[in-house]
Formats: structure tokens, C-alpha cells, sequence
């Protein structure tokens, strides 16, 4: 059996149709295809009736997947799993997909997930995690959003917090066990992918098949310098400002800001966050 997962509000409220595009694209490789809306799944009744045969196909983007890897990646299913490209962010894609194929094996990819705690909570990310002003981004997008906008351009609402409203905050990094001190912290995240935030390769170096995150911090910028290097942010090329942005891969860190800011897991926003910890084991 070939299982098709689909969120039917996803991209904007597009997902049934997509879903629909999608399984006539697999019926030409995957037989006996039974189409179920994850809004609607019972998981402990799916998982009962999964046997080690049968494909899962999830149809979505990041936010999708995201939620999906935190149900099956505890359970180290035997299935093969694949994810068909569809939704609005696509950072794991394009870190893994450089054919540009439409459905993508994950399970080389589910091996080892890195996870992150806030306020007690612990969940597992597949792309990165955004903590400063790349958080409160999203969270200005997803209020365009809750108003009906439908084209969001994320580099557009981070230039004006760059230029205008967003006030740094200073931060306490803790590497491995090794402690620093920042002023005036831009950003700091703990990156597992290349890529977030729809298309920034904010970690140019980072190997997901290896066995460390990587911390990228941006800090001590004034907004007029930051802005300059801001759109080489895209091509990796921010890295070479080795002032202003730090690099530090690792098996855990520890980040707490002075003041409260929005994080961002995976495009999901958590508001008012003072600290988290990431760590892969």
C-alpha cells in the first residue's frame, strides 16, 4: 500500500489540489494508493494498520515536514518515506534535491535529527532554527498571512526590521561547554540544513548527513553595515565577514538573549523566547 499524506490548508489552502496533482505523478510508479488528509489522522490507528511494505508519501514544505519528522523520527520506522515538493518554503529541498526531482527519498535523511528545547519543550527540526531578527520576521509574515496576504516577500519585512525596528539584543552563547559573550546579537541560530528562511544559506558549510549543527551569529553590526552584507546571505557569501559573522559548528549550544525575542523552528514560530538549547546526539 502506497499512503499519501496531505494537509488540505497548506499553501495557502492549496493542498487538495496539489494533493490531487500528486497522485497522478506517483500512480506511474506507486500502485494501490490510499489518499489521507493529516488534518483528519488518527496516528496510533495508522500506525496499527502500517505494515513494513507499505510507502508513505507526504506531499508539502517545510512547515509540513517539520511536523511530520517530529511523529515518525522517535519511532525509527522501517518504511520508506518520501516527501513530494509542494508548500511555500522549500529550504530542505533545496539543500538536499540538486536534480530538482518532484519526490525525494527522506530516509538517509532521518537517520540523525539534531533537537531543540524551549520553556521545557522538546521538539526535533530538520532545517534550522532562527533566533532574533530572522524569528521576528516570521512573525510578521504570519500576520500578513492571518490577513489573507498571499504573496509574503520574508527579505522585504527583514530589510525594514534591519533598517528601522529591530533592537538587538545582547546574548550568552554556550559552545560545547565554552561560554561567550556577544553585544548587540543580530541573529543566533543553530543550523542543521544549508538553508532557511526561504532560500538564505545562513550555514554555507553545514553537512545534514554529518554529526554536528552549526551556530551562525551575527553581532557588533551597525544596520547600514549588516544591511550591505545582508544580500549575500543567499550565496553563503555573509561567512567571509568573520567580524560580524561567526560560524561555530558543535554538538550543543546554548543561546540566551538579554532581552525576549521570536524563534522561529522551521518557519513555526515561538514568541518571547529568552534562551533554547539545541544539541544532536
Amino acid at each position: 500500500m502506497t499512503y499519501l499524506l496531505f494537509n488540505p490548508i497548506s499553501n495557502n489552502n492549496t493542498g487538495t489540489s496539489i494533493k490531487k496533482k500528486a497522485k497522478i505523478d506517483i500512480a506511474k510508479t506507486f500502485s494501490n494508493i490510499e489518499e489521507i488528509n493529516v488534518l483528519d489522522l488518527n496516528v496510533n490507528d495508522f500506525l496499527a494498520k502500517l505494515k513494513e511494505e507499505d510507502d508513505i508519501i507526504l506531499v508539502g514544505g517545510d512547515g509540513t515536514l517539520n511536523h511530520f519528522v517530529n511523529v515518525v523520527y522517535p519511532l525509527k520506522l522501517k518504511n520508506k518515506m518520501y516527501l513530494y515538493k509542494a508548500g511555500i518554503g522549500n529550504d530542505f529541498l533545496n539543500d538536499v534535491n540538486k536534480e530538482n526531482a518532484q519526490i525525494i527519498l527522506l530516509n538517509p535523511y532521518l537517520q540523525k535529527l539534531p533537537k531543540v528545547t524551549i520553556n521545557g519543550k522538546t521538539s526535533y527540526y530538520i532545517n534550522g532554527i532562527g533566533y532574533g531578527i530572522d524569528g521576528e520576521v516570521c512573525v510578521i509574515a504570519d500576520k500578513l498571512k492571518d490577513k489573507g496576504k498571499k504573496k509574503i516577500n520574508y527579505t522585504t519585512i527583514a530589510i525594514k526590521l534591519l533598517l528601522f525596528k529591530f533592537h538587538c539584543p545582547d546574548a550568552i552563547v554556550i559552545v560545547d561547554g565554552k561560554e561567550y559573550a556577544y553585544k548587540k546579537v543580530w541573529l543566533a541560530s543553530a543550523m542543521f540544513g544549508r538553508f532557511y528562511g526561504g532560500g538564505m544559506m545562513m550555514a554555507p558549510n553545514q553537512d545534514r548527513l554529518g554529526d554536528s549543527i552549526s551556530l551562525a551569529i551575527a553581532h557588533d553590526a551597525s544596520r547600514l553595515r549588516l544591511l550591505t552584507i545582508f544580500p549575500k546571505i543567499f550565496k553563503g557569501e555573509h561567512v567571509k565577514y568573520k567580524k560580524i559573522i561567526e560560524i561555530k559548528k558543535c554538538k550543543k549550544l546554548e543561546v540566551r538573549f538579554s532581552s525576549p525575542c521570536a524563534l522561529q523552528i522551521d518557519g513555526e514560530v515561538v514568541k518571547n523566547v529568552t534562551s533554547y538549547v539545541a544539541e544532536i546526539e
